[in-house]
């Protein structure tokens, strides 16, 4: 991956940068702006063509709309989008690639965007940024041979609007290029004595690049002692890769804690990891702690023959030095890159899954 090495910027390419987009849907040359339509028709009615008539789609109740729909071979390089903070969590972003019924990518818009409470929070990763005020970036290499197409679903029982840019180029990929995946799990609560998945059987050769991880707090006390593992090809009780505690996994240390006088728990944005989100109780009715945490792995992905499976631990003190298990609320979002187009991945999300409580 070249991702945040300007090396080889300068070099000429076959490659041809395409865009889609509400005011060019298609992405073809010489498109956009040409809509006499849309959400920005009344605005611009005094200008006409060509003056912001269509900047954004509007997705009706339970409505699946395709924001891209990609023939040829190349990648997509950025996704920019936004809409209200209120559907962060109820609209559902897929991508099937090469003509694939079954989406490799499945997972709430905010969660994809590393944003799964709601709330805005500033990140500042490589693959991925949120800025003010709801703005969704990434930069995932998507790339594809024959087809890319994006869909958003609204799983809310009334319409939304959203706004959207693709950008991608057409051209020949490497032949070594893998496919894109995003699978997002929630285990609320997450049932005792349990661990919770992030992947399970997962098909390749391929490679694990990246969790997001939104943790609900359910009890009092620090929470995050659990490992992280994972279980490599023949992996089978135990795991090739073992992590020594949550907050480890995501790069912090010694809970995350600064101490009270230093305000405790810090938020920190990083280009490879992150918690980026806390969000403390206010004395009336947001009575749990809950965070949003990122681990990108670019410099250090997780190389896979033939099979991946992942799970973290949920971990707390109890008396006598003894560690407590716990039932927390957690939603994760899993990036990985496989040689194949779709792999195993749970039961598509749902709005009462996905729902914010």
């Amino acid at each position: 991956m070249t991702l945040g090495n300007l090396t080889g910027i300068s070099a000429i390419s076959a490659a041809r940068t395409r865009s889609i987009s509400a005011e060019n849907p298609t992405g073809e040359p010489g498109q956009g702006g040409r809509r006499t339509e849309g959400t920005g028709a009344r605005a611009a009615r005094d200008l006409g063509q060509g003056w912001k008539v269509s900047p954004s789609i509007e997705i009706g109740a339970g409505e699946t709309v395709t924001l891209a729909d990609i023939a040829g071979s190349g990648a997509i390089t950025h996704i920019w989008l936004t809409t209200h903070r209120n559907h962060w969590r109820q609209l559902v972003l897929r991508a099937h690639w090469d003509g694939d019924e079954a989406p490799a990518i499945e997972a709430p818009v905010g969660d994809f965007f590393c944003s799964g409470w709601g709330r805005f929070a500033q990140v500042n990763s490589l693959p991925v940024a949120v800025n003010p005020n709801g703005g969704f970036n990434c930069y995932w290499e998507m790339p594809f041979r024959s087809q890319a197409r994006l869909t958003l679903e609204n799983t809310h029982d009334e319409p939304v609007i959203v706004y959207f840019q693709v950008d991608y180029w057409l051209g020949d990929v490497a032949e070594e290029s893998a496919y894109l995946h995003a699978q997002w799990r929630r285990s609320n609560p997450l049932p005792s004595k349990t661990t919770h998945v992030l992947l399970d059987g997962v098909e390749g050769p391929g490679h694990y690049v990246g969790t997001y991880i939104a943790w609900g707090v359910n009890s009092s006390g620090w929470w995050g002692e659990g490992e992280v593992k994972f279980y490599l090809d023949d992996d089978e009780e135990f795991p090739t890769i073992c992590g020594t505690g949550t907050e480890d996994y995501f790069g912090g240390a010694w809970n995350f804690d600064l101490g009270v006088e230093r305000g405790g728990y810090a938020e920190f944005s990083t280009p490879y990891l992150g918690m980026p989100q806390v969000i403390r109780p206010d004395g009336l009715y947001a009575s749990q702690q809950r965070f949003g945490m990122y681990r990108f792995h670019l410099p250090d992905p997780i190389r896979f023959s033939s099979k991946l499976r992942a799970d973290v631990q949920a971990l707390g003190w109890r008396s006598g030095g003894r560690y407590l298990p716990l039932q927390d609320d957690i939603a994760s979002t899993a990036f990985f890159y496989s040689s194949r187009t779709s792999t195993n991945r749970p039961e598509a999300p749902t709005h009462d899954v996905m729902e914010i409580c």
